[in-house]
This record gives structure tokens, C-alpha cells and sequence, in this order.
């Protein structure tokens, strides 16, 4: 099993910044690619960002240019840094890792909720 804890959700001005992590711990070796869902009010769970433990990258087109990924592997952490934030923006950010040993098989984290409001 992996266990995925989120940190670093708030409530932040329209332009704003935040920063989450996501640490991984457990079965390490079960996971490569990890990546951030979000989901608004109403709304169904949609892909933000993800990234593969050598560092290839893919965005949502509705964060591009604003969202950055990044992941620091010795310590099993994934980060999301979030600039010139939009109301829009406004959702729970879920952590995911799937399991690359047992297909259709995803951890996910608690989630943690972002706020964009002026």
C-alpha cells in the first residue's frame, strides 16, 4: 500500500500564489508517475497535472503557463505551485499515484481545498 498526505491548500486573492506537497509513503516501488486532480462544487474530478519519476510533465490546458509541477524523489514528494490563481481555480486538490503493478488500481490523498476569492 501507499499512503499520499497533502499539505499546503488555503484561501488566496485572485493572482495569488500556493504551493501544495504531496508526500508518498509505504510501498514506494509501486508508484512512478504522480500527479494532482482537482474537483469543484458540481463538478466531476479533472487532471491538473502529473509527472514520471524522470521528470516528464503534462498539464491541464487550463493551467498551463500558470501551474508548475515538480517532484523531489529523495524524499518521495510531488509539489504544486500555483501563480496568477483564478476563482476558477477554486476546488479540492487530490494527490494520485497509480499502481503500476496492479492495473486500474490509483492511491489517492485526503485532498485539500483551495480558495480563490477576493
Amino acid at each position: 500500500q501507499v499512503q499520499l498526505v497533502e499539505s499546503g491548500g488555503g484561501s488566496v486573492q485572485p493572482g495569488g500564489s500556493l504551493r501544495l506537497s504531496c508526500a508518498a509513503s509505504g510501498s514506494i516501488l509501486r508508484i512512478n508517475v504522480m500527479g494532482w486532480y482537482r474537483q469543484a462544487p458540481g463538478k466531476q474530478r479533472e487532471l491538473v497535472a502529473t509527472i514520471s519519476t524522470v521528470g516528464g510533465s503534462n498539464y491541464a490546458d487550463s493551467v498551463k503557463g500558470r501551474f508548475t509541477i515538480s517532484r523531489d524523489n529523495t524524499k518521495n514528494t510531488v509539489y504544486l505551485q500555483m501563480n496568477s490563481l483564478k476563482p476558477e481555480d477554486t476546488a479540492v486538490y487530490y494527490c494520485n499515484a497509480p499502481d503500476v503493478i496492479v492495473p486500474r488500481r490509483d492511491y489517492w490523498g485526503q485532498g485539500t481545498q483551495v480558495t480563490v476569492s477576493s
